[in-house]
């Protein structure tokens, strides 16, 4: 279980993180937890610390120079909320509605990895979605936000010491955006704006476990040019509030064929702002043009199962769940290695 320098091979057997979900809550807004939800792909690629454990005979646990890797990932999550419909006419209430919202999303995606040198690796995520509105009764197949990102070890790997990872992303807005599509028809598949990220992780191999972390802090950009019917409202921009995040969790081998994880993660977004077009009320008052959200936090507990079914493929199936409302309910994750020449499971 021991390579030349002492390094323990257990960290090969480990899972690779799900993502951590962030969701905004806008105040006065229709649909603004859509509109603001933060897609998996923000964050899965922050939180990605698979390559960290994969210290096996090598001076640095990323790819060697010049090699190919590709990983197939599918998800599950569920995401309901309550939400309070009420109207006023004349100080008097004329609607009162609680509203039962749910969204069930089912998600794939290719990820491809290529190092350039030893320690330093390229890695992008090609994902697809499919999700469905219980509310609305409507659904959406299409591609979600591509990603593109860079892993960095600055020390090579020593036996005992902290394996340490800087890593970037940058995630496009290729889906769906929520501020192009009828909301009240409509679902969107990505979040509607390009970001930034970047962020440090951190493990470290206590034979037999492996503690781990990670820090990390996304810029988002502004969305402008935006002509959205928002009910009785036009939508022309949003300034996108940034994010940070980070996670924390064990992994442990129980057999070379067999290991467990757990970890938490957690995420905090700051305020975002909604613009619209400047209009009159009844009594020829502005209507205030420019709406901020709250705040939001979102915080959710991973646990994985890392079966090895051959010298180089772990099947990795993980389960997690939300401990805030701005969290999804229920996550499931099922990830296995494919074989680049081939397209198919690599044996």
């Amino acid at each position: 279980m021991k390579t030349e320098g002492g390094v323990i091979l257990n960290g090969a057997l480990l899972c690779c993180l799900l993502a951590t979900a962030g969701f905004v809550q806008a105040e006065d807004v229709e649909d603004a937890r859509e509109a603001l939800q933060q897609k998996e792909s923000d964050v899965t690629e922050e939180s990605n610390l698979e390559e960290v454990f994969q210290a096996a005979q090598k001076q640095y646990s990323l790819l060697p120079s010049g090699e190919m890797s590709m990983n197939f990932g599918a998800s599950y999550s569920y995401f309901r909320d309550n939400r309070i419909n009420i109207a006023i006419e004349q100080g008097q209430i004329t609607n009162f509605q609680i509203e039962n919202d749910a969204q069930h999303s089912f998600g794939a995606s290719l990820s491809l990895d290529y190092g350039i040198w030893d320690n330093l690796t390229l890695n992008t995520n090609l994902p697809v979605s499919y999700k469905y509105d219980t509310e609305k009764d409507v659904s959406v197949a299409a591609l979600g936000d591509v990603s593109i990102g860079l892993r960095y070890q600055p020390f090579p790997i020593k036996a005992g010491a902290t394996n340490t990872t800087l890593y970037t992303t940058l995630s496009t807005a290729t889906g769906n955006s929520p501020y192009k599509i009828d909301t009240r028809n409509q679902v969107s598949s990505g979040k509607g704006y390009y970001s930034l990220g970047g962020g440090v992780s951190m493990s470290k191999v206590i034979d037999p476990v492996v503690l781990f972390g990670s820090v990390g802090y996304t810029h988002a950009f502004d969305v402008s040019g935006v002509n959205q019917d928002r009910g009785s409202r036009t939508l022309t921009g949003v300034e996108t509030g940034d994010s940070v995040n980070f996670s924390f969790g064990l992994a442990y081998a129980l057999s070379y064929e067999v290991s467990l994880s757990a970890s938490y993660q957690q995420s905090y977004s700051f305020q975002s702002f909604f613009n619209f077009k400047p209009e009159l009320n009844d009594d020829g008052d502005l209507i205030k043009p420019r709406v901020g959200s709250s705040d939001a936090t979102s915080s959710v507990v991973n646990m994985s199962l890392g079966l090895r079914t051959a010298a180089n493929r772990v099947i990795n199936f993980s389960f997690g769940f939300g401990l805030t409302e701005d969290s999804p309910d229920v996550l499931m994750g099922f990830n296995v290695p494919v074989d680049f020449a081939g397209f198919k499971p690599g044996a």
